[in-house]
């Protein structure tokens, strides 16, 4: 069955067709696609400069079994150590890691122990630093290989499942929950996002990282247009992404990580209640 077709946050559909692919680009994963013959292309909102996938294949299984053993070719383990052994110089986890304990030392009270959900863990590489840095952390992945990984490797609360599937009330609420590349590979970020406020503390803050469209600068063959993104973002569309889910964007940031990707943060928070 066809996906929907998607949106961009705007909610405006002045788009443009700007990448055609017939073929994987170099260097993209060798995702098992079933057979399906390769076609996709990239939309761009001309409002507010969101790409979004246009594709007829069926991608519904690429998050499984399948995501992890493509993406992690050297054991889950082997790859956790790795990225952990890189400098700080070039370990993009060390700068988001910086970048979230100087944000929530402003944020918070002194003394302070916040509650974190990372969703969509994957590795734990971030899970597992903000625990070094006192923060009590939980980990959602829904592969059970990513979340065995978390509670054995790591030391962490960690949860199977799809975030969108797990009720409130079980899943619970914490003071922040961070989104590390994972909007970009669902097809409704403001559903998951809206979701996401709803499980805030009061006082807390969502924060999030996308490709950034700045990306295009440099062609299609760029990493942030792989088959597993569906959505490239501007710094536009990532704040209408937070006004669409009635959230604040405090902070939207750009820039260039040590790994080459073009990236964009923000911290988001709820409005206040008169």
């Amino acid at each position: 069955m066809m996906r929907p077709t998607l949106r961009c946050p705007c909610g405006r559909q002045y788009d443009k067709t700007t990448f055609v692919y017939r073929a994987p680009p170099l260097g993209e994963t060798a995702f098992d696609l079933g057979g399906q013959s390769y076609q996709r292309a990239f939309q761009r909102c001309a409002i507010c400069g969101h790409w979004y996938s246009d594709s007829p294949m069926n991608l519904a299984g690429l998050y499984g079994g399948t995501y992890v053993d493509a993406t992690y070719r050297d054991g889950m383990r082997a790859t956790f150590e790795r990225i952990l052994a890189l400098p700080p110089g070039k370990s993009d986890n060390a700068g988001r890691v910086a970048r979230v304990l100087t944000f929530a030392e402003r944020w918070f009270p002194s003394g302070k122990v916040p509650s974190l959900l990372d969703v969509g863990a994957g590795l734990g590489v971030f899970p597992h630093r903000m625990k070094q840095a006192g923060w009590r952390c939980t980990a959602l992945d829904p592969d059970p290989r990513a979340a065995a990984h978390a509670r054995e490797v790591i030391g962490v609360d960690a949860v199977t499942g799809d975030f969108m599937a797990i009720p409130e009330v079980e899943l619970g609420r914490f003071d922040v929950i961070s989104f590390n590349k994972v909007l970009e590979h669902v097809e409704d970020p403001i559903a998951m996002l809206t979701k996401a406020a709803n499980q805030l503390l009061p006082g807390g803050f969502i924060y999030i990282e996308v490709p950034d469209e700045s990306a295009a600068m440099e062609g299609a063959a760029r990493e942030e247009f792989f088959i597993e993104h569906l959505h490239v973002f501007s710094a536009a569309s990532v704040a209408m992404l937070a006004e669409r889910c009635e959230l604040v964007a405090v902070v939207v940031e750009r820039l260039r990580e040590p790994s080459t990707k073009f990236t964009l943060r923000g911290f988001f928070a709820a409005r206040a209640v008169s």
